[in-house]
Order: C-alpha cells, then structure tokens, then sequence
C-alpha cells in the first residue's frame, strides 16, 4: 500500500470515507496554507480566519461522511468554495467589508517596496494604497470578490471560477466590469499625485 502522501486526493478521499482518519489528516495537511490563506485574504483577521478555517473543514467532514460529496471536480476547488461562500455569509450576516492583507498580516500595499522610497514617495504611496482600497470596497461583492482573488490571492481565472461556482467567462465577465468600473471612478476623482 502506498503511503499517504503519494495518494492522490481523490484516494484520499476514498480512504477517508472507509473510515481511515489518518487520510482526512493528510488531506487538510496537504492544503491547509491554501485555504488559510484565501480565508484570511477576506476576514484580514487571524482568529476569524482560524474560525471559518475550521468551519470550512467542519462542512467538509459532515458532506463527506454523509455521502453528499460528488466527485466531478478537484477535492481543492471544491474545498476553497466551501471556504469562499462561509466568508461571504459571515460578511453578509455582520456586513462587515474586507480589506487586502498578505498572509502575515500586513497591508499588500504596505510591503511592496521596490527600492528606498523618500518620505515623500511614502505618503504618497500610502495615499494611493488607500485611494485603490477605496475604488475596490466600492465595487459590486463579485467585482470585488474577482479583483481580491486574481490580484492579492493570485489565483487563475480556472481557480476563482471553481472557489466562486461560475464558468470561467463569467469570472473573466466580472473582472472586466470591475475595471470598467474602476476606471468610470478614476475619470470621477483622478489618483492623487505629487
């Protein structure tokens, strides 16, 4: 029998529904930074993300012990949908609006230095940061949903279509009309500048 690691998920899975644990462990170890990382890219906050995090595997053991699980796709897509959709229900019960951090927790706009800006070159920096921020929260969610994804989370087209359960031209779609929209914003009140 080969070991776990070189199972694929989908005898994982198999596994884990005949009632081996240890292949459910193997699982969550083998995506686990994934789905933190897409969780916490939404909440920006580690306890909530630890919180939906293991909600997010909570849905995964109820569906998969009671026979629900379908094989059609990927065990990761489908995972990081699962994720996605307890992030926009969380946010829809608090309407809280996420906002765009990297994995250790600091603002994306923040730690992207390039060479040693002035302090100038700084504000003015941070200045934009916000004013993009700003553009993004004003967005429809699956604009914004599209732009956090692709962009701060680097995720495919093939990726966010299967996190968010839409074809690829609509994730494509949704996308274009987030830039549409942004720039129908920039022409209404231009980027700060020097």
């Amino acid at each position: 029998m080969k070991p776990l690691e070189k199972l694929t998920d989908k005898q994982l899975v198999r596994n884990y529904i005949r009632g081996d644990e240890q292949a459910l462990e193997e699982l969550i170890e083998r995506h686990k930074d994934r789905v933190y990382t897409a969780i916490y890219l939404f909440v920006k906050d580690t306890y909530l993300a630890e919180d939906l995090f293991q909600d997010t595997f909570i849905k995964v053991v109820d569906t998969l012990r009671s026979g629900r699980y379908k094989e059609e796709g990927k065990f990761l897509p489908w995972v990081l949908r699962i994720a996605n959709n307890l992030c926009i229900d969380y946010y829809r019960k608090t309407k809280r609006r996420p906002s765009i951090t990297n994995s250790d927790g600091y603002d994306i706009f923040s730690v992207l230095n390039f060479s040693e800006p002035s302090a100038e070159d700084n504000i003015i920096k941070n200045e934009k940061a916000a004013w993009v921020k700003n553009l993004i929260d004003h967005l429809p969610t699956e604009q914004k949903e599209v732009v956090i994804l692709r962009h701060y989370a680097d995720l495919s087209f093939k990726e966010i279509a299967a996190l968010t359960n839409v074809s690829i031209n609509t994730s494509l779609g949704r996308m274009r009309y987030a830039l549409i929209n942004m720039r129908k914003m920039i022409e209404k009140k231009p980027v700060p500048t020097k």
